[in-house]
């Protein structure tokens, strides 16, 4: 053997097979946990744990489900740990982030304004950590053979579905062949003769919930049935989602004539407003752009419907992607979290149009 063969290469970062899913459902939890905590203190008013000088900060139990999720990948094998642990750690640092007011202020103020901007930035730097994750790729035979060693893990807890079963020994076969190192080559060969022998009829266990609820997500049309549904639910979703945004700045150019009606229904929000008169040049800031995203939405809206779904599609992201990053800040200052529907409907439509144009150009 090569004496240099037996130095320590250098270490590289090799993604976990399924990283993306835990991810997404790490996004899932933390979303449901601020969103939810929130909710539950506005309807109760705002109820305190402890008596006295005792109060137990619900950003305790996120630093205790926060410990939880670290602990159990260190304790346990079990590959389902790591579906656990993504939902700990989502549930977890929402209880924490939750009362970052209190602890970026000397008053320790749980509704200081930039709170729920902070908490949102946080989420979108989350999404991009998702994003930058599932366009990761690496098909050397050292990262196939990582992923390798996964399925095998689970192969050992239980049978693997016989399509799944022939993807790892395809691996297997493929890593034997060409792996540069010899030592992996034969274990990949080591495996796949385990892998082989492990073969004999298994009966499909139901699907998991989750797994059946992804399933759907990731195939929306299986849902919808067909595009043109799909295109007519984008249109009625991005003309609401475009007249919402416009209703302030028209209110603001009408002088407050805006019909009762509708100030009534799109006004309707839950949460603590901050006066425009504390910070006016932000708010003007805000009323521009909502403007621009309420009409570049509204024309998407149109194009769509009139069958330009190119310039529709591209509008409506630009509309969506501009709303999501820089509006929804600003509304979560001015209206802390009463944007929160609005904007999980924003990102359904982003998807949404995603999916579509992506569908459009594959067919």
């Amino acid at each position: 053997m090569d004496p240099k063969s037996r130095h320590p290469r250098a270490p590289r970062f090799l993604r976990r097979e399924a990283a993306e899913s835990y991810l997404f459902i790490t996004l899932l939890s933390f979303s449901a946990s601020v969103s939810l905590t929130r909710l539950y203190l506005s309807l109760t008013g705002y109820p305190q744990i402890g008596g006295g000088e005792l109060h137990i900060a619900h950003v305790l139990w996120g630093g205790l489900l926060l410990f939880a999720a670290a602990l159990f990948p260190l304790i346990l094998a079990n590959r389902w740990v790591f579906t656990t642990s993504s939902v700990l750690a989502g549930l977890g640092v929402g209880l924490f982030i939750d009362e970052v007011g209190k602890f970026i202020t000397q008053r320790n103020d749980y509704f200081y304004p930039a709170a729920a901007p902070i908490i949102y930035t946080f989420f979108l730097l989350t999404i991009l950590l998702y994003i930058r994750v599932r366009r990761m790729s690496d098909s050397s035979p050292d990262a196939e053979l990582h992923r390798a060693l996964g399925d095998i893990q689970q192969l050992i807890e239980h049978p693997l579905k016989p399509e799944r079963q022939a993807q790892l020994e395809s691996y297997l076969d493929a890593i034997a062949r060409a792996s540069a190192a010899e030592s992996h080559a034969d274990l990949a060969r080591a495996l796949l003769n385990f892998v082989k022998a492990q073969k004999s009829p298994v009966v499909a266990a139901p699907a998991r919930p989750w797994w059946r609820v992804r399933k759907h997500i990731q195939r929306p049309m299986a849902i919808l049935g067909s595009e043109n549904q799909l295109r007519i639910l984008l249109v009625i979703g991005l003309l609401a989602i475009g007249l919402l945004t416009l209703k302030n700045p028209a209110d603001i150019l009408l002088a407050g004539r805006l019909p009762p009606m509708i100030g009534n229904v799109l006004g309707q929000v839950a949460g603590r407003h901050i006066e425009a008169t504390n910070a006016p040049f932000w708010f003007e800031v805000r009323m521009i752009l909502e403007f621009v995203v309420g009409f570049l939405l509204v024309a998407s809206a149109s194009l769509l419907a009139v069958g330009r779904v190119n310039q529709g599609s591209a509008l409506g992201t630009l509309g969506l992607l501009l709303s999501l990053t820089t509006v929804n800040l600003l509304l979560f200052y001015f209206e802390q979290f009463s944007t929160i529907i609005t904007t999980t409907v924003q990102f359904i439509l982003l998807s949404g149009l995603v999916y579509y144009r992506r569908r459009l150009r594959s067919s």
